[in-house]
């Protein structure tokens, strides 16, 4: 079964050709692997910017807090900061302190 996160953050203009390009250079290494995601879909409207993985299991999350002392997840970083905020920044110390709660879920039967 399939587990997702949604970290939401904010804009305050459309990134989406920067960041699609610095994500994607990212994605093309062994990072996506590393952190067990299977999909990831990027969104943005009037401001917001939703951040959609997809991973095997559940560990997802652990795996991406594990991963945020490599090179390559600070350097990703470093250079999103200036294209996206952190929605709430008082609040934000991790990844895991920007991803959204499912509180409902539905899927058509096979």
């Amino acid at each position: 079964m399939r587990h997702s996160t949604l970290t939401v953050a904010r804009t305050d203009v459309d990134p989406s050709v920067d960041v699609a390009r610095l994500i994607g250079d990212f994605d093309a290494t062994e990072m996506p692997h590393r952190t067990g995601t299977r999909r990831r879909r990027l969104f943005a409207y009037r401001g917001p910017h939703f951040h959609l993985r997809d991973f095997d299991d559940d560990n997802g999350g652990r795996l991406i807090e594990e991963a945020k002392s490599n090179s390559r997840s600070i350097r990703i970083s470093d250079e999103l900061k200036p294209l996206i905020d952190a929605y709430d920044p008082a609040t934000r110390r991790s990844p895991k302190d920007a991803m959204a709660r499912r509180f409902y879920n539905w899927e058509a039967k096979a």
